[in-house]
């Protein structure tokens, strides 16, 4: 089963199928140096409904049509590998470690960014819960102080996996719930802290400079901090995921991705389009609201499971 979806999951035609339906697979075509250009424009076409994005699309097919002319693709086969190969190459290209960044002295600060509704707090639980079983002590701070509900999801989570939990008074300053998680976390010899924060609106201006000066205190607090500034992502939204990244970007260094609900969705090439529109790392994706739903990221896997389905 593809690693990116989960068992009982509903069927869907992976790109591969669809792909092969353009009748792009002409293999007397393909030896003669590769696609006619108007089985590209249907691949082209393909590619960026499943939200690859024009920059990632159009570079994937340069990729395809360069291997074409060397004479690599004479089959389907070899297309589907160069296919996937340049999907690889392009995961891996810049920035793409998937590993957390530690620090070398405990805590490590890990500060976690999104809009509301991206997953935010689901995945900073199921975080908690691997770095638990990873035998690392875990510190949560619940730093949406304007949503009562995160508050309450985070508590239950930091109860279920035996992580620390630090939260100010409904509606409070975010920055002072960190400075306080921060010290915490230095008192009582925790490993990780991980602090969540607000996630109105990305076009609101004033959760932006929120945004800036939690992570100003954070550096003043304990410097170097913090340690991975983590933005999550709903893989549904499209290119639209795109402006959400630049725009939290311009705001906070963000070191890593996570992108989440994943499953079942037809939309992977986001994943490639928002690693490349920042250079920044995918350090987990998200296929479910489990524990263990949320998986390193692996960018050979990814590339077979965003082609193959």
């Amino acid at each position: 089963m593809p690693l990116f979806r989960r068992a009982g999951d509903t069927p869907r035609r992976s790109l591969w199928q669809r792909l092969k339906d353009v009748a792009l697979m002409d293999v007397a075509v393909l030896a003669r140096g590769g696609p006619d250009a108007g089985s590209l424009e249907a691949v082209e076409t393909l590619l960026l409904e499943a939200d690859f994005g024009v920059p990632v699309t159009m570079r994937l097919l340069d990729g395809i049509t360069r291997q074409a002319k060397r004479g690599a693709i004479t089959s389907q086969d070899e297309f589907l590998g160069a296919l996937r190969s340049e999907v690889e190459g392009a995961l891996l290209a810049g920035k793409s470690d998937p590993a957390l960044v530690f620090a070398a002295a405990r805590p490590t600060i890990i500060l976690v960014l999104g809009v509301n509704g991206a997953g935010k707090t689901t995945f900073i639980g199921k975080l908690a819960s691997r770095l638990r079983g990873e035998g690392k002590s875990v510190l949560v701070a619940a730093g949406d102080t304007f949503r009562a509900g995160a508050i309450d999801q985070l508590r239950v989570w930091a109860e279920r996996t035996g992580a620390e939990f630090v939260a100010g008074a409904p509606g409070g300053d975010p920055a002072a719930v960190a400075f306080s998680a921060i010290d915490a976390a230095v008192s009582r010899g925790v490993d990780v802290a991980i602090i969540d924060t607000a996630g109105r609106l990305h076009t609101s201006n004033d959760l932006m400079a929120e945004l800036q000066k939690v992570a100003r205190v954070i550096a003043k607090r304990l410097p170097d901090a913090p340690h991975e500034s983590l933005l999550v992502l709903d893989g549904t939204i499209g290119q639209n995921a795109v402006v959400q990244a630049k725009t939290f970007a311009a705001a906070v260094p963000v070191t890593g991705l996570v992108v989440t609900k994943l499953d079942g969705t037809a939309k992977g090439g986001i994943v490639l389009a928002v690693h490349e529109a920042l250079d920044v790392p995918v350090k987990f994706v998200g296929v479910g609201e489990a524990a263990g739903d949320l998986l390193p990221f692996d960018a050979t896997a990814f590339a077979h499971d965003v082609i193959d389905g």
